[in-house]
């Protein structure tokens, strides 16, 4: 799946872009999907639905209303959804992260995430290891593109080479932020590169890089399915923070029946007590 050029590029920057590895019809059902959920949320004036641990499943924006929806993410699509299901029982997103880990991988989470025109939604610089901390960091963070990803639409963010760095905190004064230090983040500013693509397109990001995006300025969507899978010998040290029935289940190969560890120390992460990390982003806990 992936050419010996995209490998060395993602060891090295802990990043790779993988151009229009899906087709527009293979993103047709998930846009349907999108779209029927988009219209379901014009009927709540909060996030709603319900995850395993009783917690929403549908995120909105503040502001969100019937006349401007602003759906922001959907925790688990693949509990809900067979298009979205599918994308995980095999094709080039699985492929092309079994060609960088190995053939044994193992299901952690998915979500929706999608900045909808005028929503306002920005992400904050972090690193996802310090939400989902395994037992060794042979992680990834598996965004497919269903839009066109431009600098104007507000692409993820990430600095070169920082999953080979230090795990920074994301608690401050006793508070669970979901975000780095205000110094850490200026730096990332400045170091930073954006991950563009086609529809179709497969970003495939190591979960200890920094990263983060901006608000959308466009007049169309932005949205990203985005799975995080490891290798089947990575367990998760905390509970899930997007919870789903099919967490843990094998993908791709088989199930080693080990565990393998790395050293690393870092503070436990805080399961948000709202719909998603994007309100602990903006101080909400």
């Amino acid at each position: 799946m992936l050419s010996q050029a995209q490998k060395s590029e993602f060891w090295e920057n802990g990043v790779t872009v993988v151009e229009s590895a899906y087709s527009a019809a293979d993103l047709e059902p998930l846009r349907q999907q999108h779209q029927h959920w988009i219209d379901e949320s014009r009927q709540h004036a909060g996030p709603f639905g319900e995850v395993l641990d009783g917690r929403p499943r549908f995120d909105v924006e503040p502001g969100h209303g019937k006349e401007s929806p602003a759906l922001r993410r959907v925790a688990s699509p693949e509990e809900v959804s067979q298009a979205y299901l599918d994308i995980l029982q095999g094709g080039p997103l699985i492929e092309a992260v079994a060609d960088l880990l190995g053939a044994d991988l193992r299901f952690h989470h998915a979500k929706l995430n999608s900045k909808l025109p005028g929503s306002g939604t920005t992400v904050k610089w972090h690193q996802d290891f310090t939400f989902d901390p395994h037992s060794n960091d042979d992680c990834i963070t598996a965004m497919l593109f269903l839009d066109d990803i431009t600098h104007e639409i507000g692409p993820a963010r990430v600095v070169p080479g920082s999953h080979r760095g230090p795990l920074y905190s994301l608690w401050h004064k006793d508070v669970f932020t979901g975000a780095v230090a205000h110094e850490v983040a200026a730096r990332c500013e400045t170091e930073a590169i954006e991950c563009l693509g086609p529809e179709g397109s497969l970003c495939l990001m190591h979960t200890r890089a920094l990263h983060a995006s901006s608000e959308n300025l466009t007049a169309g969507p932005r949205t990203l399915y985005i799975a995080t899978l490891t290798a089947a010998d990575a367990i998760p040290l905390v509970p899930c923070a997007v919870p789903s029935s099919y967490s843990g289940s094998i993908l791709h190969g088989r199930d080693p029946g080990r565990i393998r560890s790395i050293a690393f120390a870092m503070e436990n992460p805080e399961i948000p007590a709202g719909a998603s990390f994007f309100n602990q982003q903006a101080g909400g806990g």
